[in-house]
Formats: C-alpha cells, structure tokens, sequence
C-alpha cells in the first residue's frame, strides 16, 4: 500500500483526514506533538503508525517509503498566532517548509500544502486562486509565505499543490468550538444566544472537515499535470456567508431563537471567495451544507456526544494551559 506521512495528524483536521485515508487504504504515518492527546486517533496498526515528533524536528528516516504529505501541522488560528508571532513564523512557514524540502529530498512524489482562504484578508470583490492576496494577521501572512517557497520547489518529480481552505466547521474526534459555525452552535447551546464580532457584514467562506479532507483524498489521486504547482481554493460558492447572515441561518437549522450580543471592534477581514477551480480540475463537490454541518453538531452536544466544556476545544486556551505547565509549544 501506499504510504501518507501527515503532519499534524491528530488535530482538528488530521484525525478526520486520517481516518478517511485509512479507510482508502493508504498506510499513515501520524507525525504529531499530540498536545491534544494521542487518544484523537485510532490505535496503532492497520496500516498506522504514530510518530510523536516536532515537524521542525524531524529527519529523514521519517520520509522512507513515504508516497505522499500532507502537512497540516501549525498553529491554528489568528487569536493563537497574535500570541506566539515568532512560533506562528517557524512552524507555519519555517517548520513546513523544512518538511516540504526534505520531502522533496527524500523522493516523496506528492506534497500537500493545506493553506487557508484567510491570505484574501480584505477584497471588495470575489476572489479566485489569481487574485492578489492581502494577509493581515501573522497566521495569514505565515502561511501565505510558505505557499509560494513551497510552490518554487516543484517539479516533474515533485508534484506540490496548494490548497486555501475555507474556514472548516463540523465534528471531529478532536473537537474545535473556536471556528465560526461550530462556536455559534455551542452558544446557543450553552447560553441561549451568541456573540457576533461587530458588524457582522464581513464575508467568509465555510467548509466541513471532512468535504476539505476529501479534496486533500482526490488530490492525491488526481493527475498530476492538473495540479503540479498549483493553488485550489477548497470550499464551494454556495457557502460564503456574511457572518450575520450565517448566524441567523445556524438558529434556523437548529431550531432555535435568533438571539445575539454584539462584541469587539470591526472585523475588517472580509472575503468572498470563488471555488470553481478544483471543481473544474478534480470534479470536487462538497457533500456537506452549513444546515447540515450545524444540525450534526447541535445533535451530538444534546446526546453527550461533544462536550461544550471541554477545555481542548478552545485552542488558544488549551495552549495557555499548556504553558502554565511548562510545555514548549
């Protein structure tokens, strides 16, 4: 079988991602600090295998007999990356550039590049994979510099793709309650009501974990003269929302008052965002809608199956508290 190193493999993303190339029947290597437990991932065997490891640290050997990385490790979000800048820069950039060349070093044919639509950072106008970018925080501009040093070392023997993903909602075994949709359903959950970061017009794309870890499945399995130095926004147009907007449509599908408090200072990261690229190059559909997306998460949280207070799902807090006990991040 063919073999998928992925990095960050027992995060958010990862442990959505792994399973389903498990289920494919690719073998996994799951290179991971596993600050959020190892336990987010099934047990070793089967065709997988963990490697507790810093992607800033790891050499070669890991890269044997290695097909294909995906690399989603990095600090996360932009409240983590205004707390840890330095950190931000050499893992989402440094750290997965590192990992992206020695792939390369080490005959690894594909190379995966999860990146985010947040490099648009404010458009007037609906943006596709040839608008000019315009990161304004350190997790943007991190990732944005790692797309096009990684994008520079592609060749005919190394397919690297890019991929700008939507901000992602939806259960996972490593559950986060600090995305959009899945805070908003939490809170109307929890309290009844939610806050919506002033004005709310702002516009965002939106994903499911795990329609973006089937776009990172057929890229791997795609031509390669389709997507060899290439960058695919990941999502669909459907699903750009303003953030307002989107809040009233999770009370909707949920069932519930249209209840909320305003917070905070403008929001001036706005993006709509054009996904027709990977449709036209792979035939990517997504298989989730927000209704549904938003609808499975108020479900598991009323049957105990996703706890609202679980302290790993609020990322920058599980890190703080990580910290506190002396772990590096």
């Amino acid at each position: 079988m063919k073999k998928v190193l992925v990095t960050g493999a027992g995060g958010y993303i990862g442990s959505v991602l792994v399973r389903l190339l498990l289920e494919r029947g690719y073998g996994v290597l799951a290179v991971d600090r596993f600050h959020f437990g190892i336990d987010k991932l099934p047990a070793e065997g089967n065709g997988l295998n963990l490697e507790k490891e810093d992607i800033r640290k790891v050499d070669k050997d890991s890269f044997r007999d290695v097909y294909a990385v995906i690399d989603l490790a990095a600090l996360s979000n932009d409240p983590l990356g205004e707390l840890h800048p330095e950190k931000t820069w050499s893992i989402n950039h440094r750290g997965r550039v590192r990992v992206a060349s020695l792939a390369k070093d080490c005959g690894v044919e594909r190379y995966i590049f999860p990146s985010s639509t947040s490099a648009y950072g404010f458009q007037e106008q609906e943006v596709d994979e040839t608008s000019k970018i315009n990161p304004l925080t350190v997790y943007a501009k991190a990732n944005a510099k790692a797309e096009g040093e990684i994008l520079a070392i592609a060749d005919k023997d190394f397919c690297a793709t890019v991929i700008r993903q939507a901000t992602v909602y939806g259960l996972s075994p490593r559950m986060r309650f600090d995305l959009a949709i899945n805070s908003m359903v939490r809170g109307f959950f929890k309290n009844g009501k939610i806050p919506i970061l002033r004005d709310g017009k702002q516009w965002r794309p939106f994903v499911h974990v795990r329609d973006t870890s089937k776009a990172m499945l057929m890229l791997l399995e795609e031509n390669e003269g389709n997507i060899n130095g290439e960058i695919f926004n990941v999502g669909s147009n459907g699903q750009n929302y303003r953030i307002f907007d989107l809040a009233g449509r999770v009370a909707e599908v949920i069932g519930v008052p249209f209840e909320y408090e305003w917070y905070g200072a403008p929001d001036f990261r706005s993006y709509r965002v054009n996904f027709d690229k990977i449709s036209e190059r792979t035939g990517f559909r997504p298989d989730y809608d927000v209704g549904a997306g938003a609808k499975e998460i108020w479900q598991a949280l009323r049957e105990g199956r996703a706890d609202p207070d679980d302290p790993q799902t609020i990322t920058i807090e599980w890190y703080k508290k990580l910290e506190s006990e002396g772990v590096e991040i």
